[in-house]
């Protein structure tokens, strides 16, 4: 299998075996629709082996480690299992290490998928495959999520209560003796950005401090209390009342010239990519539909004149193919005019259905430059996607001379 591919299972039972050239250890977490488990109960691994159709079994001689998934004995509320694996060594890496998800049939043995995640490095833990339901089948896709704070790490994204423990002696303590330990602060992972922090093993649950409010620029941020306007490097999940908007949305970028009576040609694009920051696809003025129409532009516009959005980009969420985790929202000059002549550039997200308006960004600064990626949105491993301001400005006239930097802003 490659990063973002899946299969139907063709067995009831499957057991799935993560084997590594060191010590791996190896873990299930059971994930309802919001993508986190229900309780700590829901988090299998080598100290709690056993949870509801799931159970982790340690391999013979040091081994890889097994989760073992009966999929008729999983809840109903239960979507999807993440198998997950980790170095149990400390400090060790998997740069030079190529972990294997081998998916097979727990009764007959025989070999149903595997999948090696590429082009790992400074991780320390990652979700290796994920067994799901869709439409009453289940289904398995191979992922390779890295993180580099460990099963810590994971174990946050999806809601698993978390301890650091305290120093060892050798080591100066952050804290004084007296203070109790504090949990982690993890930040929620991308397709590619890992979180980081040490590592911190898991234990029982206990309650979180309320977390601190974000700062200028940086943070995230939900739409529960209605619109966002997003500033610079600024992230909010594309999550309303606890539920992620799975909907159809709109894109629309506006701009206007910064000297009366001259007008300015601008093109709106958005790139498409996997997990493995290659581009799957890009649609532009003279490509208006892409991947089978779950991605369409409204056209070019030669001028930037008059009120509303100069173009449109609607993208149907529900419809992106999987192999789809990441899309980059750009504008370039193609007649060469710098951004230094734009005034007012803006990107907006609204409900494509309702045509409320969802988050905001207005571009406040310039630079003499051709191009500027606005934003970006990012499919996170629980099912919800996230949209980052950007405003990153390049020297490129066409969207072709921003599919690598836009993979390197991801």
């Amino acid at each position: 299998m490659t990063p973002g591919s899946n299969l139907p299972l063709t067995a009831a039972r499957v057991a799935v075996d993560v084997t590594a050239p060191v010590r791996l250890d190896v873990s299930g977490l059971l994930l309802t629709a919001d993508g986190k488990v229900r309780s700590d109960d829901d988090f299998v691994f080598y100290n709690q082996p056993h949870g509801p159709g799931v159970t982790h079994t340690a391999a013979a001689g040091g081994g890889g480690d097994t989760i073992t998934v009966d999929t008729a004995a999983v809840p109903a509320g239960i979507e999807k299992v993440v198998v997950t694996a980790s170095l149990d060594a400390a400090g060790a890496t998997f740069a030079g290490t190529e972990p294997t998800g081998t998916v097979r049939d727990a009764d007959s043995g025989s070999v149903l998928a595997s999948f090696t995640p590429p082009r790992l490095g400074a991780e320390t833990a990652l979700v290796v495959v994920e067994l799901y339901r869709r439409n009453g089948v289940w289904k398995v896709r191979a992922v390779g999520q890295g993180y580099a704070d460990g099963l810590a790490g994971i174990a946050t994204d999806f809601g698993v209560s978390v301890e650091e423990p305290a120093a060892p002696a050798a080591v100066p303590a952050p804290a004084t003796p007296q203070a109790p330990p504090a949990p982690p602060a993890a930040a929620p992972a991308d397709q590619w950005g890992p979180p980081t922090g040490a590592p911190a093993p898991i234990a029982p649950p206990q309650a979180a401090a309320p977390p601190a409010p974000p700062a200028p620029g940086a943070g995230r941020i939900n739409l529960d209390k209605g619109r966002v306007s997003l500033q610079k490097n600024q992230t909010v999940s594309l999550v309303k009342n606890g539920q992620p908007l799975l909907t159809s949305v709109k894109m629309g970028l506006g701009w206007e010239p910064a000297y009366r009576g001259k007008s300015i040609d601008l093109d709106a694009s958005v790139i498409a990519y996997g997990p493995d920051r290659k581009k799957v696809d890009n649609c532009f003025f003279g490509k208006l539909s892409i991947l089978n129409g779950a991605i369409q532009h409204s056209g070019d516009n030669l001028t930037g004149d008059g009120a509303g959005d100069d173009e449109v980009i609607t993208v149907h969420l529900g419809g992106l193919p999987p192999e789809v985790t990441g899309l980059v929202f750009t504008v370039n000059s193609f007649s060469g005019q710098k951004f230094s002549e734009v005034a007012k550039a803006y990107c907006r997200l609204t409900d494509a259905r309702t045509g409320e308006e969802l988050v905001r960004f207005d571009l406040t600064g310039s630079e003499k430059r051709t191009g500027v990626m606005m934003a970006k949105l990012i499919r996170q491993f629980s099912g919800e996607w996230e949209m980052t301001a950007m405003g990153e400005f390049v020297d490129s006239r066409t969207v072709r001379g921003m599919i690598k930097p836009a993979a390197q802003a991801l």
